[in-house]
């Protein structure tokens, strides 16, 4: 979500005349898009506006200048506390008021040190202008597209309701639009995002109110587009349409981000989660009945207070159960205003960093074999890129893994098939399979083959 905001505050700014530089030592602005989640993220704020004081001076010295502001999640919950810790930084704004930018921009220029942290009544979405085409086809085959955000769920070890609100999810025919717009520049594959993107209920334009199955049902008949992800969901949220969907949305991709976060039904309680062990499983089983191959990612939080050795070897159990083809876990990190910030039988930080590797030793050889489980199969790729070495080109499978395979860069934006030849540590390396001579530039071969580039 903070790229799609970053991208959208880019087109703000191109619309005042800014063009983005590569070297912070000719910027004469640099917004930090910040997050909020982990302890880590927030304090490499400061460490970054302590390099761009110094670039500012170096400009100063040869009579230019720059402004230096902080956007996104750390700024909505530190606000003021931001520029008394760092008196360098120029203006401060959370995510629900970037559409105001150019007010910000013109206040800062003026002298004034800006701080707007408040959540304000207007919808930000309808108050920005649509990207331009230029930016969009800059951007490449595939987009994220917000449709939601805030959570209501208020998880105890979770920031996000407070620096991005209460839910809010946009109207269909406003997300249909946009939808529209990106697949006439070019766009393939559309992700949806969310904090709590099932949560979705926008209102639809027949005046009902739609869920994110609906929605879903309409993007797909979208032209151009052949691909729809969303992310991120949580459990309680998966419902019955949504299931089906993933059964009878061909464009919906067989990869459900889906974050469960312990195994343990006495951890789940204490973070409150709204769900159990139970209800996960059984929510796997619904899926997997639903789409045989679709593939399941995850968030797990290990040494979250008062986690004992009995409730980690839960999480062990549900991960070996489960299977996953990916997932993202982290040590537990206390976040200030949260519930669990205040909870009491702190896990040792020794104790922590032995379980985490654990559990990272056990998705590693999941995702892993997952990916091993690929090669020999067949299926469509959709091209994004060049690759790192010539003649490669890099496309996505279904389950969002980097294919690499030595083909002409015409193929960029197409849907081809591809033979899966090797599984790497990271990325899959393929056959071309599609007769690309219909392709322009196309040189009149016809093998094209992956070499296994680390």
């Amino acid at each position: 979500m903070n790229v799609y905001d970053s991208q959208r505050m880019s087109d703000t700014l191109g619309r005042l005349g800014y063009m983005p530089v590569d070297d912070p030592d000719k910027a004469d602005l640099v917004l930090l898009n910040t997050c909020h989640i982990r302890e880590k993220a927030a304090e490499k704020v400061y460490s970054e506006i302590g390099r761009l004081k110094q670039a500012r001076e170096r400009r100063r010295a040869v009579g230019a200048d720059m402004l230096i502001g902080v956007a996104g999640c750390v700024a909505q919950a530190e606000g003021e506390e931001i520029v008394t810790r760092a008196p360098a930084v120029d203006l401060v704004f959370g995510p629900q008021s970037y559409h105001r930018l150019p007010d910000f921009l013109a206040r800062a220029q003026a002298g004034e040190t800006v701080v707007e942290t408040d959540f304000p009544v207007e919808d930000k979405f309808a108050a920005l202008e649509a990207p331009s085409e230029r930016n969009v086809r800059a951007r490449g085959v595939s987009a994220f597209l917000t449709i939601q955000e805030g959570c209501d769920k208020f998880c105890t070890f979770c920031v996000v309701p407070y620096t991005r609100g209460a839910e809010f999810s946009r109207p269909a025919a406003e997300i249909v639009a946009e939808a529209r717009r990106l697949a006439d520049a070019g766009v393939r594959e559309l992700t949806l995002l969310g904090q709590n993107v099932n949560a979705y209920h926008g209102e639809g334009p027949d005046g009902g109110e739609w869920g994110l199955a609906r929605l879903l049902y309409e993007l797909a008949e979208v032209d151009g587009i052949a691909r729809l992800r969303y992310t991120t969901s949580h459990p309680r949220d998966m419902d019955d349409d949504l299931i089906a969907a993933h059964r009878d949305i061909s464009a919906l991709m067989p990869y459900l981000h889906l974050p469960v976060q312990s195994g343990s039904d006495r951890m789940l309680a204490m973070m409150n989660r709204r769900h159990d062990r139970g209800l996960y499983f059984d929510l796997v089983a619904r899926l997997r009945d639903a789409r045989p191959d679709i593939a399941l990612s995850s968030d797990f939080i290990v040494g979250f207070p008062g986690e004992t050795d009995a409730d980690f070897a839960e999480t062990m159990d549900l991960v070996r159960q489960v299977g996953f083809a990916q997932a993202f876990s982290f040590k537990y990190s206390a976040r200030p205003g949260t519930p669990a910030a205040t909870m009491d039988r702190r896990v040792p930080e020794a104790v922590q960093a032995g379980r985490l590797a654990e559990l990272q030793a056990l998705l590693r050889t999941q995702q892993a074999d997952f990916a091993a489980g690929l090669e020999g199969r067949t299926f469509d790729v959709l091209f994004e890129k060049v690759g790192r070495q010539p003649g490669q080109v890099v496309g996505r499978s279904p389950w969002l893994q980097p294919v690499i395979v030595d083909a002409p860069e015409a193929l960029i934006g197409s849907l081809e098939s591809v033979r899966i030849t090797k599984a790497g540590s990271n990325s899959l390396f393929a056959d071309l399979v599609s007769d690309v001579s219909r392709l322009p530039g196309h040189d009149g071969g016809s093998s094209y083959r992956a070499e296994s580039f680390a």
